[in-house]
């Protein structure tokens, strides 16, 4: 079945309303903040991810039509608005995005349209339908299509990931390689000379991903650590690396501080910011340490109320590859062989977070890629990742930005993360291939004593412990059947 973009001509459709109009549409469901910017609280309040299909990965049955059909139907039954924004900046990748949502819900709009940069009228490239007062959540994607069907769900995320998936999903068709990461240029002085690095974070949501992409490092002057993009990014052979939203930044707001975020900070509580599920008293004020409603609590900020944001999306090219765990086995950082970065890849050892799965929030978790919205083979996507950072001659790293050790343990804290990303950019630190660990860790660090943070110590039995974790990694490994053979077996050595 072709899925076509429903029309905009019907009488029923408010097309690209101002974000004035769209926050007086929902004003019923709005509750003020004492920064004069709207919260609104969601019934669902993290991605469904358990009933989210594609037709590339999944089979759909006639019950899947049933509901599509319906719901086409009803985009013209009742008052809908229409949004148009642009997704990308770069000619090899950008997209027109169209977003229908019923009028009572334009929250909706309101919060995913802040995120994009407005489209030049030009015809949709990619669609998405959604409806959350659906009977049942059903969310549904057609990627060669470039229409997704969002039922059943108010939370805004779905909006937003329902593009950024097609995205990354169109990255692959084009010579690319889509990644959930951040990424940020560093401008810094080394002995030689000024020094421009390009930077890119991997992670799940809620693992510091955000925090460390938008940090300024602590620099002044001309010395500089600029966000460039924050979300979704494509990779390229020449080291190009596309950016996706050029409007905002959906960021997690739960243990939001000025101390240790500063910069999202101030964008969020900006009178232009949009929260959701963000606790609010009766007064309007804002307290982000309240995970009564959630721990996933969330707002759209604007990249022009944060001061270090880049003028560009795209980062020319990139130097640096951060694999972003909470593994309490694994040191503050350590430097990969373009193999063992593939097997990283591959493996997306983390957490899990309040944004995916609620109910299994700080348990271990691997996701490949640290990207749950891949479409296609995912052993072919560790392999084209392989491909790309041999082509673009990307250096590759694993930061753990948890705890190292298990009951005496020690935390990584946000300024030993910025010490070691500011002597990488610099080039200063001299590594060592580490026997009991398995990987190449810094020898020193300058701002911090990282002999403190060497993982045996804190345990008892490191070696028999991390030798158990090697045999999980390669039988998780040997399940993606078009991987190829020397990942599975790289994986052993980290």
């Amino acid at each position: 079945m072709k899925h076509k973009f429903p029309s905009i001509d019907a009488s029923n459709i408010i097309y690209n309303p101002t974000f004035e109009d769209l926050r007086r549409f929902s004003e019923e469901l709005e509750q003020a903040t004492e920064y004069g910017s709207p919260n609104y609280v969601s019934e669902i309040r993290s991605r469904s991810s358990s009933k989210t299909k594609n037709n590339i990965d999944d089979e759909f049955d006639s019950d899947d039509e049933t509901h599509i059909f319906n719901a086409v139907e009803r985009v013209f039954s009742e008052p809908f608005v229409c949004i148009d924004r642009k997704m990308g900046s770069h000619p090899r990748l950008s997209f027109t995005c169209r977003l229908f949502v019923p009028k009572k819900y334009a929250r909706i709009a309101l919060s995913w349209a802040t995120l994009l940069e407005p489209s030049n009228g030009e015809d949709p490239d990619l669609c998405t339908v959604h409806i959350p007062d659906w009977e049942e959540t059903r969310i549904r994607i057609f990627p060669e299509d470039g229409v997704t069907y969002v039922l059943g769900s108010d939370y805004t995320g779905e909006a937003k990931k329902s593009f950024l998936r097609m995205f990354m999903y169109y990255a692959k068709q084009r010579n690319g390689l889509g990644l959930h990461a951040g990424t940020k240029q560093v401008c810094i002085n080394t002995k030689v000379g000024e020094r421009r690095v390009g930077q890119i974070f991997m992670g799940l949501s809620a693992t510091g991903k955000t925090t460390l992409t938008c940090h300024g490092f602590g620099l002044t002057g001309a010395e500089n650590a600029n966000l460039v993009q924050d979300d979704v990014c494509a990779l390229f052979p020449d080291g190009l690396v596309a950016g996706s939203e050029g409007g905002g930044l959906y960021i997690k707001t739960i243990g939001l501080s000025k101390e240790d975020q500063p910069e999202i900070y101030d964008a969020t509580i900006s009178d232009d910011a949009v929260l959701e599920n963000v606790a609010v008293g009766k007064s309007g004020d804002v307290d982000f340490y309240d995970g009564n409603l959630t721990d996933n609590g969330r707002a759209s900020i604007l990249r022009s109320d944060l001061p270090n944001a880049a003028d560009s999306i795209d980062l020319e090219e990139a130097h640096q590859i951060f694999f972003i765990t909470r593994n309490p086995l694994m040191p503050p950082v350590a430097k990969l062989t373009e193999e063992e970065a593939a097997a990283a890849f591959m493996l997306g050892e983390s957490i899990e977070t309040s944004a995916g799965d609620p109910t299994k929030a700080g348990e271990p978790i691997r996701v490949v890629g640290t990207n749950p919205f891949i479409i296609g083979s995912k052993g072919e996507e560790g392999n084209r990742f392989l491909e790309l950072i041999k082509q673009a001659e990307v250096e590759c790293f694993i930061i753990n930005t948890g705890k190292v050790g298990n009951v005496d343990s020690r935390s990584v804290e946000i300024e030993h993360s910025v010490a070691i990303l500011r002597e990488i950019a610099k080039g200063d630190i001299e590594w060592k291939r580490d026997d009991k660990i398995g990987l190449s860790i810094p020898l020193y660090v300058n701002g911090m004593d990282i002999k403190e943070f060497y993982p045996p110590d804190y345990f008892e039995d490191y070696s028999g412990i991390l030798g158990s974790l090697k045999e999980e990694r390669k039988e998780y490994l040997s399940k993606f059947s078009k991987l190829a053979e020397n990942l599975t077996e790289t994986s052993l050595s980290m």
